[in-house]
């Protein structure tokens, strides 16, 4: 039915039908000379040829070490050149990129690598109050006598290689610049027949995403996945080889991966990375010096910036667009990027991890209105459909499921078939288990999610998992999770907690357990001590009662988005 909720992204640009690789070489070719590549903190610039060169190089040392295609290889890092260089020089090698959160401590990192079967590990030394080092050595003492790339873990038992970034050395460990080596002809030659082999639809890339019950998922993504959404991304931003994104986003989420180096990739244009992570000062200083045309960030680094004290002093007027996404956009802040930072053509995009990420987005020349009001207009060649409790699609302008299917749509989860099949039904619909509404025109709008995700600041946290950590604490006997309006991070976690008898805990003795145990991001905010939870008559936990109670209790209100 033609007023029914179901959209259709028509296009008469087609589909890339190449490998990342593929796509790599040819974008590199054909743009050598223009600089593609810029880390300020690090100092490196690097035109196009040189970026070819170097992850050549990269590729050629990997496969050096005897991986092959179809191997997993994890990278625990914060923004970096290295990390860039990683992204495409196991695209180009065939070999399966696995992002690990660089917030993740021990327990998290050793699911993760256990999960995929991650042969190789590529991580820093450390990062903010991470010592990755310290971590990774608790976890496979081993490394301290074994040879590098010859670890045999107990607690990992399939890690063989642990390369490290750095010029210090680390028993057991294999220096990253040693795989930097200029390599030979013969094995650029093995690179290219390698890459001649390998197929758009393989995998190329391992996202974890939080589960409900307790673990994460490995959204697994291919070459056509995610090259075509950055592409997709970067048109309606009308990106040029004239452009120049600055990316302070973290590459470790598709936000940066894909909304920022495949977008910049797919039309020559240039990557601007102003530190290891979010810093408002740096970015600014970035944007200005840089001369970027283009920002990318979540609401809350827009709002660092724009209440920057020395946020007047910065001349911003080459900006012209980006992308404000990860939580929903406060209409306020919308308006002042707008006529604060010159971004007159910022878009708004929606989507999730396991659509590699973007579904829907908002083009450049939206009404100002419309981009603060809505999610946009379907993305080219994906389809998306609004239904109802049984699966019937709704009529526009009513509230139902988000489903999306088309090319996006990811493999399915690492090692989990259930999960797969929970995930994308026998039509090849994802369910994405949030709320939303398209109206007329296909400007879609997302009310709510009909799981109790809380999104903190850009980060997707399911209660469950946290929950599942909690019962691990021996006075814990019950616990839920919500996630409660924060005027900073958009949500903050709260939990409500049922002691065993006659057992006294303190809130900071709660968040001394999680610390170093689990991200810090996941650690709640708030918390309770109860008799009870509020619950129906057949026994079901009303979170949405504890969420209005913590509302009235803390004085908050829910934040006006759009």
């Amino acid at each position: 039915m033609e007023s029914g909720s179901y959209v259709h992204g028509a296009s008469a640009l087609p589909l890339i039908g190449s490998t990342i690789g593929g796509h790599f070489d040819a974008i590199c070719a054909a743009h050598g000379g223009r600089e593609a590549l810029v880390v300020r903190h690090q100092g490196v610039r690097l035109t196009y040829a040189e970026l070819r060169a170097a992850v050549d190089a990269l590729a050629c040392g990997l496969m050096r070490l005897g991986l092959a295609a179809g191997e997993r290889v994890g990278i625990w890092s914060q923004n970096n050149q290295e990390w860039l260089l990683t992204q495409f020089a196991t695209a180009k090698a065939g070999l399966i990129l696995v992002n690990i959160n660089p917030a993740y401590r021990r327990s998290e990192l050793e699911y993760a690598l256990n999960k995929v079967a991650a042969r190789a590990l590529i991580l820093a030394p450390a990062f903010k109050a991470s010592d990755y080092l310290e971590i990774i050595n608790d976890l496979a003492p081993e490394l301290a006598s074994c040879k590098p790339g010859e670890l045999n873990s107990q607690r990992l038992p399939q890690l063989q290689m642990v390369i490290r970034l750095g010029e210090q050395q680390t028993p057991g460990m294999i220096n990253f610049g040693e795989l930097m080596q200029p390599p030979s002809p013969d094995e650029l030659s093995q690179l290219a027949a390698r890459g001649e082999r390998l197929q758009f639809d393989e995998p190329i890339n391992i996202q974890f995403t939080s589960g409900t019950t307790g673990q994460p998922k490995g959204a697994t993504l291919s070459h056509h996945n995610i090259l075509n959404n950055g592409y997709f991304i970067g048109e309606a931003m009308r990106l040029t080889p004239d452009d120049r994104l600055c990316i302070p986003v973290p590459l470790y989420h598709c936000f940066g991966m894909v909304l920022g180096v495949l977008a910049c990739l797919t039309h020559g244009s240039t990557m601007v990375f102003p530190g290891e992570g979010f810093d408002p000062l740096a970015t600014l200083e970035t944007v200005q010096a840089e001369r970027c045309t283009a920002l990318h960030g979540v609401p809350t680094m827009f709002i660092a910036m724009l209440d920057h004290p020395e946020f007047a002093r910065f001349d911003l007027s080459r900006l012209r667009t980006g992308i404000m996404a990860g939580s929903p956009c406060p209409v306020e802040v919308m308006k002042r990027v707008v006529a604060q930072m010159h971004m007159g053509e910022v878009t708004i995009a929606y989507g999730m991890t396991e659509t590699s990420p973007v579904s829907f987005q908002s083009s450049v020349d939206d009404p100002l209105e419309l981009r603060v009001s809505t999610v946009g207009r379907i993305q080219p060649h994906v389809e998306v459909k609004i239904v109802d409790v049984e699966g019937r699609v709704v009529a526009r302008g009513v509230t139902g499921e988000l489903l999306t299917r088309g090319y996006s749509v990811m493999l399915g989860y690492w090692g989990d078939e259930a999960r797969t099949r929970e995930a994308i039904d026998v039509a090849g619909w994802m369910h994405t288990g949030d709320l939303a509404t398209i109206d007329a025109a296909g400007y879609c709008n997302i009310v709510g999610r009909l799981k109790d995700m809380v999104i903190r600041g850009g980060e997707n946290i399911y209660p469950r998992e946290v929950e599942e950590f909690l019962y691990r604490h021996p006075k814990v006997q019950d616990v839920q999770v919500i996630g409660v309006p924060d005027a900073r991070y958009g949500e903050e976690l709260c939990a409500w907690i049922i002691l065993r008898a006659g057992m006294t805990l303190t809130e900071q003795e709660l968040r001394d357990f999680c610390k170093g145990q689990i991200a810090h991001y996941k650690i709640p905010r708030h918390v309770r001590f109860v008799e009870a939870f509020p619950m129906t008559i057949t026994g079901k936990i009303q979170k949405y009662l504890m969420r209005e109670q913590m509302k009235r209790e803390l004085g908050l209100a829910e934040a006006k988005t759009a």
